[in-house]
């Protein structure tokens, strides 16, 4: 492993590592350690309290965060007819079917970051599932982009729409934004996140449901979050 650099090192001489900081005073400490050349993302990682090896405690969603994300995303979309010239209006920046398909399949080309179809399209969809998979990238009906509702699909998307889901560890990693926000814009977007993870607990998911909540930023050590004061504030 590397040495840690002199930002990170100073970064880290500023948390106490055996305390879970409530939530508006560990993102200011995220925020207050000096910056990177680049506006860094803020980064969420829970714990949860489920087993996703069972099909009935598997965490997933999707959630437009207040105040978006800070990226720009590139939003793909499958459609034809009226709903390829509704995608092409509503500011998606690819648009097609059969052509992107083959092109995505041929060529290797994956300059997006979420793809959309319309219910139509699934079955030309469906043949990139070993491409588009492993990405994170499947359309689906559960998280919005499957749908006839294009427009207002990607108007989410491009708003700053972000999905989570719990991984084989249990862990739900995503971020809430840039350090270059306002903190009340942070503290918000992460409010968000948060009561949409425990609105998503499983009926089955039996003990402590928010185990753990780390914030870091890109290139910045993590802070532990009390996940009483998350809770808290959910209720």
């Amino acid at each position: 492993m590397g040495k840690a650099s002199k930002k990170y090192r100073a970064a880290a001489a500023m948390i106490d590592a055996t305390r879970a900081y409530g939530l508006e005073e560990g993102l200011a400490l995220v925020c207050a350690a000096e910056s990177q050349k680049f506006d860094e993302s803020v980064d969420v990682a829970i714990n949860l309290g489920v087993d996703p090896k069972h099909a009935d405690q598997m965490v997933r969603g999707a959630i437009v965060l207040p105040h978006g994300t800070g990226k720009t995303t590139r939003v793909l979309v499958f459609a034809k007819g009226a709903k390829e010239k509704e995608a092409q209006e509503a500011g998606a920046d690819y648009v097609g079917g059969e052509d992107l398909a083959k092109r995505i399949q041929n060529e290797g080309w994956l300059e997006f970051e979420r793809v959309i179809a319309t219910p139509d399209m699934m079955s030309v969809v469906g043949r990139l599932g070993k491409v588009l998979g492993p990405r994170g990238l499947m359309p689906n009906p559960k998280l919005g982009t499957v749908t006839m509702d294009v427009a207002q699909a990607i108007s989410d998307q491009k708003a700053g729409k972000v999905e989570y889901r719990v991984d084989k560890a249990g862990i739900v990693h995503t971020s809430i934004g840039k350090k270059s926000f306002e903190p009340n814009q942070l503290l918000e977007n992460a409010q968000a996140l948060f009561d949409a993870v425990i609105k998503a607990k499983p009926a089955s998911s039996k003990g402590i449901y928010l185990q753990k909540i780390s914030i870091s930023t890109t290139m910045g050590p993590g802070v532990r979050i009390d996940p009483a004061s998350v809770a808290s504030k959910a209720a």
